[in-house]
């Protein structure tokens, strides 16, 4: 897994500037974590109350469950990136915390995908209820995403992370890996990639033809019901919106970051390439934040549930002021 530890020969300026740079991302992280800890937290305590009996509700929970996981690895991965970071807490990021974060941000996108087939299955093709619509398969889907992505990339990554730091120039994470942990860098970066455009193109097909269907049920029913077109595009925008402000930036900047670490030149203008990966690595964070409130706007039973909750906390903190 990749994260921005180096140690290239530059120049003091460049130097400087990057050890800036990096310790204003880590504040961000540092922000950014209390935020998506209490909105994800919020999120599994709402999930824990809802009966999964469908299989959206199957995929909700397991998408909280990734989003909590990789919010709990941004305190150690944002503190590794501050120039005076401790070589034990940059070799446990690179071994252990920073492999869940990104095995966790590619699980949350897959489940992303189930999602969408599932909304897809329910809207534009019901006759998929057999197989697309069973709680049974979207428990098995869901199972194989974690098992597949941790399975092949944070089991076979921590063992092969297993060298002491070395003081040469280069990634430091990159220089804990020998030459087998290094071609498993390279199929995992590619793993991902490719999933995360796989994932892409099938959410967009799926959200396109969702579209299309429910404004055509509106033309068909002869409904002028303008404002539920106007909240039905709407819905799909933000979804697509979100999730192509959080995660294409990063994918764009993948290969060249990848060629970057792996064929480093040690020149400044390089640095430019891992500070730009890094911003659009935070944002891709951000959508820890994002998806419990999407969470509201697109379930109605998560709403009705979280609303309940809230409610009945009122009611208790009524009753105990009442006592007091």
């Amino acid at each position: 897994m990749m994260v921005a530890n180096s140690t290239s020969y530059l120049s003091p300026k460049c130097v400087t500037s990057r050890g800036t740079l990096n310790v204003a991302i880590s504040y961000l992280y540092f922000f950014e974590f209390p935020i998506a800890l209490l909105l994800n937290g919020v999120a599994a305590w709402v999930s824990l109350h809802l009966r999964s009996t469908s299989t959206f509700i199957v995929y909700l929970k397991n998408l909280v469950a990734a989003d909590l996981l990789m919010t709990l690895t941004l305190p150690p991965m944002a503190a590794s990136m501050l120039p005076g970071a401790a070589v034990e807490l940059k070799v446990f990021a690179c071994r252990y915390s920073n492999v869940f974060f990104y095995s966790s941000l590619y699980t949350g996108i897959a489940l992303m995908g189930l999602i969408s087939l599932d909304r897809f299955f329910k809207i534009v093709r019901p006759c998929g209820k057999v197989l697309g619509q069973n709680v049974m398969f979207s428990l098995g889907m869901s199972t194989l995403v974690w098992v597949v992505i941790f399975g092949s990339t944070v089991i076979p990554t921590i063992i092969l992370t297993n060298r002491n730091p070395g003081n040469d120039s280069g990634d430091f994470c990159m220089s804990l890996k020998g030459p087998a942990g290094e071609r498993l860098h390279a199929f995992v970066v590619l793993f991902m990639e490719v999933l995360f455009w796989l994932v892409t193109v099938l959410i967009v097909f799926c959200y396109i033809r969702i579209t299309v269907k429910v404004l055509q049920s509106f033309r068909n029913s002869g409904s002028n019901n303008s404002q539920g077109k106007k909240k039905t595009k709407l819905r799909v925008f933000l979804i697509l919106l979100v999730f192509f402000v959080c995660f294409v930036p990063l994918h764009v900047m993948r290969i060249p970051f990848t060629l970057h670490i792996l064929f480093e030149d040690n020149v400044c203008m390089e640095m430019g390439v891992e500070v730009a990966h890094n911003i659009v690595l935070w944002m891709s964070t951000t959508n820890a934040c994002l998806d419990p409130l999407l969470y509201i706007y697109l379930c109605r039973e998560y709403r009705d549930k979280l609303v309940n909750i809230l409610k009945a906390g009122g009611i208790c903190v009524g009753l105990h002021s009442g006592k007091k």
